[in-house]
């Protein structure tokens, strides 16, 4: 048994944001090794525009056997470089919803 606090009170609202909390740096390292895919987007929480992401580079590595395909990864291309100066507030903004969420008692 524990003795931290997780109930509604200030520490519990500060344990629950620390666990759900989206690190800048696990950010950069899925954007790093695996942005391409764009799982993190997936990790910040941004779903629609990490399929999208992940959709359009399987089509255009797909499609690269007939040519087509490297003008459709010239797309997440340029958004996973982009994507290097937005991780900050998009992870800010994940953290803000996570607050809310708490704040509401959705989390």
């Amino acid at each position: 048994m524990s003795d931290a606090p997780s109930g509604p009170g200030e520490a519990g609202r500060i344990m629950r944001f620390e666990a759900a909390r989206k690190s800048v740096l696990v950010a950069y390292l899925l954007w790093f090794f695996l942005g391409w895919l764009g799982l993190h987007r997936f990790y910040l929480g941004y779903m629609l525009s990490g399929v999208l992401m992940l959709v359009l580079w399987v089509v255009g590595t797909v499609l690269s056997v007939v040519l087509i395909g490297y003008v459709i990864l010239v797309v997440p291309v340029l958004w996973w470089a982009v994507d290097a100066l937005l991780i900050p507030g998009m992870a800010r903004a994940s953290n803000n919803e996570i607050i809310a969420e708490i704040e509401r008692g959705m989390r």
